[in-house]
């Protein structure tokens, strides 16, 4: 993602946990399910709304290597290091609002559907053995968010080899997973991911003798019996929800949830099954208990839930690419390169469109605040060429890597012009 900016004290306050999960624009919403992250099934816990929400959105598209500009918003702070996030994201919030939100911009509470009619669908049950073997669990803490999140996966190899989706740990700082047959606990590291396709890969430290998923040997079709198997609302328990396969070559455009930008997703497969937030990365068995596909979205407040799911062929190709380490098209390799600002991406929020990249905020303990930058400035120059504004220094972190040295220019609020070098540091997952 992008660089943040870290205001909160010393003591900051206990994380939050989130759900993830995308809302799709068709006739419902559809919602990515992760517990965190709307659009494929991840559980974050702690509301996406949040003043850190609109913070990750600055700081993951501006200071991290791989990001993308996120909407600016201008910082009120407390102090030159320590935004106010609350009065950040008020109005980052209006701002929204006023621009007018495509898609669903409310979701129905529990028990509710967008129709009224109470869902007939079959509830999802505790996963078998069967169902649950090679499923891990995913938590991640989002250390410059102050929230933690929640989502599935399954290994690929007995050595600790996981696939999963990007937006199961996007933004993640710290990964801990979990073995869904036997509880075993592992940390976990990225290896690469996909955010254009949703898909992640990541490395268990020192696993061996895991048990692994099987694939899928024939191919699905429409009308097959399938079940999504996934860590169910972050709760640490694989549940199982049957379903059917009702389209093999679906799209579906997830809407935009605050900061996080909806995204158009191609050859799904299309299914009906209970999936909800924290399913995301889990698998998609057919009656065989091979795996079909990996669940990524599902719809929210229908009476019958519509899922989809990334096809495993499709999965497992560029979790190939990124295990050769190809950082060709839409993969990137590693984690992103981070300087430790959150920067403004428009005029209306203090960004000038040829004046450099204004700072809305620093990050305690970065390579930003270790040179000296202070909210308020304006980066003008990286490795003595010029910054004109946020995309300029997002596309330049975006070819370097942690532990670079870069050379930064930069006026600061009085007008006193500064030059530094910076080793840039490991950023969140993008």
């Amino acid at each position: 993602m992008d660089d943040h900016v870290d205001d909160r004290p010393t003591t900051s306050p206990a994380p939050r946990r989130r759900g993830r999960a995308r809302k799709a624009l068709a006739a419902s919403a559809v919602a990515a399910l992760a517990v965190g992250a709307v659009a494929t099934g991840v559980i974050v816990r702690a509301p996406r709304q949040t003043p850190a929400d609109a913070a990750a959105a600055h700081a993951a598209g501006v200071a991290s290597a791989q990001g993308s500009t996120s909407a600016a918003a201008r910082v009120a702070g407390r102090d030159q290091a320590s935004p106010d996030w609350e009065e950040l994201y008020q109005e980052w919030y209006q701002a929204w609002l006023a621009q007018g939100q495509q898609g669903v911009t409310a979701v129905p509470g529990d028990a509710q559907t967008w129709t009224g009619v109470a869902s007939t669908q079959a509830e999802a049950t505790a996963a078998s053995d069967a169902e649950a073997t090679g499923l891990v669990m995913i938590d991640t803490v989002l250390g410059y968010e102050a929230a933690e999140a929640a989502g599935t996966g399954m290994v690929l190899t007995s050595d600790g080899l996981i696939l999963t989706n990007n937006h199961v740990v996007e933004g993640a700082t710290d990964i801990t997973v979990t073995v869904g047959s036997t509880g075993e606990t592992y940390t976990a590291n990225l290896v690469g991911t996909d955010a254009t396709e949703d898909v992640a890969l990541l490395q268990l430290d020192d696993a061996s003798g895991l048990s692994t998923v099987t694939i899928d040997d024939d191919d699905a079709s429409v009308g097959e019996v399938v079940t999504a198997v996934g860590n169910a609302e972050g709760g640490g328990v694989l549940m199982a929800a049957d379903g059917a396969i009702t389209d093999l070559d679906a799209s579906v455009t997830t809407s935009s949830e605050y900061a996080v930008a909806g995204e158009t997703l191609d050859s799904m497969i299309e299914f009906e099954a209970d999936v909800v937030g924290g399913d995301s990365g889990g698998a998609l068995l057919d009656d065989e208990g091979e795996v079909v596909g990996m669940t990524t979205a599902a719809s929210s407040g229908l009476a019958t839930t519509i899922a989809y799911a990334v096809p495993i062929d499709e999965a497992l190709a560029i979790a190939a690419q990124i295990q050769a380490g190809d950082e060709s098209g839409t993969v990137t390799i590693g984690y992103p390169a981070m300087l430790g600002v959150a920067i403004g991406a428009t005029a209306q929020y203090g960004q000038t469109a040829t004046g450099g990249a204004t700072v809305l905020g620093v990050y305690a303990d970065t390579p930003a605040a270790a040179i000296g930058l202070e909210r308020g400035a304006t980066i003008t120059a990286l490795d003595g060429a010029d910054i004109t504004g946020a995309d300029d220094l997002t596309a330049a972190l975006t070819t370097r890597e942690p532990g670079d040295s870069v050379d930064v220019s930069w006026t600061d609020a009085a007008g006193q012009q500064h030059s530094a070098t910076a080793t840039l540091t490991q950023g969140p997952i993008a």
